[in-house]
């Protein structure tokens, strides 16, 4: 007798093979890189700091400024923020940038590879921002500027603002601003700011 037959000696065919698995659904797989991700360990992935709280956009900006004339002597500066001891101020250049003269006082517009001296105060209140920008006139803004620091001390550069003139540049004329000779015009020459050049 055959391995086929049963006890009735009737023949017993094989069982049917299973039926094959469902077909996957292409937008239910998990991709490769998906699941690398998802294995990533903590801090793995660039974590943006916490934006700034909110700030007005029209609100005069502050951090480190950038002077290049009247605004440049310590006294002057005190007496325009209404300060009570004189500000602390670092020298620095900024290149891209020259001075013209508007009337007598400097005015900042864009010179690639040109140098200008003057030094910084950082602003720490936005009513102190305000109060230079209300100084400057409408003729100035306040404009970003990378400044370099020239008294060795750390940083070295520093992202700051500095006022660019925005007036009629057909106003401008060529020369150079000497915060000395202005401060004796205007008679703020003291004794602590007699060796201003």
């Amino acid at each position: 007798m055959s391995n086929n037959q049963g006890d009735g000696g009737a023949a017993v065919s094989a069982p049917p093979p299973p039926p094959p698995p469902p077909a996957e659904d292409p937008s239910s797989k998990v991709s490769p890189f998906v699941k690398k991700l998802r294995s990533a360990p903590p801090g793995y992935f660039f974590q943006p700091e916490r934006p700034p709280p909110h700030r007005d956009p029209f609100a005069a900006p502050t951090g480190p400024y950038f002077f290049y004339g009247t605004l440049s002597d310590p006294a002057m500066l005190r007496d325009v923020l209404g300060l009570e001891a004189e500000p602390q101020l670092r020298p620095a250049t900024m290149t891209g940038y020259e001075c013209k003269l508007w009337g007598q006082y400097p005015a900042l517009l864009d010179s690639p590879e040109k140098v200008v001296r003057g030094a910084v105060y950082h602003v720490e209140t936005e009513e102190h921002a305000e109060r230079l920008a209300s100084y400057e006139t409408d003729n100035y803004q306040a404009d970003p500027c990378r400044i370099n620091y020239t008294d060795g001390n750390e940083p070295v550069q520093d992202l700051g603002y500095c006022f660019k003139f925005v007036g009629n540049v057909r106003d401008l004329s060529d020369g150079t601003f000497d915060l000395g000779t202005w401060l004796r015009r205007v008679k703020r020459v003291t004794e602590d700011s007699s060796d201003v050049k």
